[in-house]
């Protein structure tokens, strides 16, 4: 079911499939608040910057934007009532899991980008901190020049 309050834009969905529908323009922030069956367990809150035009993160498909963000709840320490959920779960239906994005080639490219960036980090790294010595040394060797200059106009 979904209850809409023109005031507030909230949407409580109680049942699978968990979508909505809308029509707008913009890009704002939304939050999503999962609350379990177990009232002992501790609602979990999920923000998805939601983007309604087209771009790097927003695919288009018959006229629709689909704007997707990958997720997981970890349960560290589940409740009594909980855990036998969790462990038996149904399968989902596969026409709901199904995702337009390839979240999987999504976290081989960034952490293929975190690895190229910590090398050029490292990189960048060695090379100031050999400008630093070079500077260092150079400092030295002029304070080094003025002490002699100094002692001579002494004499």
């Amino acid at each position: 079911a979904v209850v809409s309050t023109q005031s507030t834009g909230m949407r409580i969905i109680s049942k699978p499939p968990y979508r909505v529908s809308e029509s707008g323009w913009g890009e704002f922030e939304i939050m999503i608040k999962v609350f379990f069956q177990d009232p002992a367990e501790k609602p979990v809150t999920f923000y998805h910057l939601l983007k309604l035009f087209p771009n790097e993160t927003v695919t288009v498909k018959d006229k629709t934007l689909i704007s997707e963000q990958y997720d997981e709840i970890i349960f560290t320490d589940p409740t009594s009532i909980m855990y036998p959920l969790l462990v038996n779960a149904r399968p989902m239906d596969p026409n709901l899991s199904q995702h337009h994005r390839n979240f999987d080639e999504l976290e081989r490219k960034s952490f293929t980008s975190i690895i190229e960036a910590r090398r050029k980090i490292k990189t960048e790294i060695a090379d100031l901190s050999s400008r630093l010595k070079n500077q260092r040394e150079y400092h030295h060797a002029l304070k080094q020049e003025v002490k002699e200059l100094e002692e001579n106009n002494k004499t």
